[in-house]
Formats: structure tokens, sequence, C-alpha cells
């Protein structure tokens, strides 16, 4: 039986993987947090995009579960981090019962949009949190009715803190 040098590769590569340690997959060590890249820039969003973010912003301050879950498509979903997703206006609106509150601050870090589906992606912030985000967003956009832009799905993550 003759073994193709292509196959000799092959079977090299999955063994070196495999191994723990394997150099192949050394990449050197990720920066101190420290020392990571400045915040992003924000961008200004055209007006119906801006007003989700203001609108979400409104109803977090408030503390309105239920008004925070009519920003979202009814089949919406929210994903934080840590949590098992959530799904539907009803889920969304006692969750964010029981959580917000707050002064929170959203701004655009990219968006785009096309026919039906759009995006914000974006960072977070409290006001009594100091200046800088605390974390990041993905708002998944859907037009609704009427041309109205409504969240479809809010996945968030918190920023690593700085280390001194």
């Amino acid at each position: 039986m003759r073994i193709r040098p292509h196959r000799i590769a092959a079977l090299a590569l999955a063994l070196a993987l495999s191994l723990p340690g394997a150099p192949l997959l050394a990449q050197g060590t990720p920066p101190a947090r420290d020392t990571m890249v400045a915040a992003l820039p924000s961008v200004t969003l055209p007006p119906a995009l801006d007003r989700v973010l203001r609108d979400y912003e409104r109803e977090w301050r408030a503390g309105n579960g239920t008004a925070l879950a009519a920003l979202f498509a009814e089949d919406g979903f929210v994903l934080q981090g840590g949590q098992l997703p959530v799904r539907g206006r009803a889920a969304i609106g006692t969750m964010y019962g029981r959580q917000a509150g707050g002064p929170l601050r959203l701004r655009a870090l990219a968006f785009a949009t096309s026919d039906t589906l759009g995006y914000i992606l974006g960072a977070y912030g409290y006001e009594n949190a100091g200046p800088g985000d605390v974390g990041k967003f993905t708002l998944t956009l859907r037009r609704g009715a009427g041309g109205k832009w409504l969240i479809f799905s809010d996945m968030d993550n918190m920023n690593p803190r700085a280390t001194r």
C-alpha cells in the first residue's frame, strides 16, 4: 500500500494538533488588559436606528420591562453572557422587569441595514460608573410593520476589567 505525501502531511498535522502544548498551537501570550487598544469611536446612526437605542435607554432607565419588550420583534431573543437564551416578548418583559433600571448609556460602533434586516454593534456603560464602556452589544434588527425597526436579538457581554 502506497501512502501519498499529502496524507502523511494531514496525519502529521492531526497528530501535532492532538498533543498538549503542541508548538503549532502557540500563538503567544495575549496582551495584558491594560495594554489593549483604546475604545473604538462612536458612529452616527440614521434617525430610525438611533431611535432604537434612545428608546432602549429610556425604557431601561425607567425600569419598564414591558416597554423594553415592546421594542423587540414578537419572536425576538435576548442573549446575555452567562445566561440561557430568552425568547419572545412576554419572557423578555419578565426578564427585563427584574433587571432594568439605572442610567444606561448606549453608543454605536457600526451598523448596516438592507431591506428588512439590519444590525447595530455598540458599547454600553452607566453614567454612575464613570467614563468608558463596561460592555458591548450586538442588536440584530428586523423591519416591522410600518417600517419601524424592531430588535430581533440583543446579545451583550461585559468588557474585561482593566488592571493597574
